[in-house]
């Protein structure tokens, strides 16, 4: 082996030091240099003298384990629940953002006739005073003949769109009256009363 002597210039805190080495053998070190692999204890192993042990758990533990499995359908239930609503949220905050950014550039004439439209809700609200029905009839009914006359394509189709849902909700409770009369009248669904045979 050889003894290593370092002369370094300036601080040794900087990155680039100058520094001259000088080797020499060092005279009182024994002759035996060479070690086998096994001889280094690096490299040694023991064996069977380590036995893997569970420490038994504390009362602690098991409780928060408890905890932990008792709450995880309702961790469960809330992420879905989350996962479902967050999509619906999301649309919902977009539509509000789309909403204020057409308001601030809203075309002109936009707020006259929306003053109108609202101006006729609060009309069909006066007039139907005294019953509930006319309540829920003659506001949406007056905002929406004021909304035709400004928007009469959008009317149109908004028209034909909901016929066509009142078309197959007439069907539909056709069909199902249709199927309620013919059980009715079949004879073995007739009941006649205990006294009467």
């Amino acid at each position: 082996m050889f003894k290593i002597i370092q002369r370094s210039v300036g601080p040794a805190s900087l990155g680039l030091l100058t520094f001259k080495v000088y080797a020499a053998p060092k005279k009182d070190l024994p002759t035996k240099t060479s070690f086998k692999v096994d001889e280094l204890s690096l490299y040694s192993v023991p064996e069977d003298q380590s036995n893997y042990v569970e420490e038994p758990r504390t009362a602690l533990e098991e409780n928060i384990a408890e905890l932990r499995h008792s709450c995880e359908p309702y961790f469960n239930w809330c992420q879905e629940k989350y996962f479902y609503v967050k999509p619906k949220a999301q649309d919902f905050v977009q539509w509000g953002v789309d909403t204020y950014d057409y308001l601030q550039n809203a075309p002109p004439g936009f707020f006259p006739r929306l003053g109108v439209i609202g101006f006729s809700g609060i009309v069909g609200l006066l007039l139907a005073r005294g019953s509930k029905l006319k309540k829920l009839i003659y506001p949406p009914g007056f905002m929406g003949i004021a909304a035709s006359i400004y928007y009469p394509q959008q009317a149109i189709s908004l028209a034909q769109a909901g016929g066509e849902v009142l078309y197959d909700w007439s069907l539909q409770g056709y069909i199902a009256a249709e199927n309620l009369w013919k059980n009715f009248q079949k004879p073995g669904n007739v009941k006649t009363p205990p006294g009467n045979k």
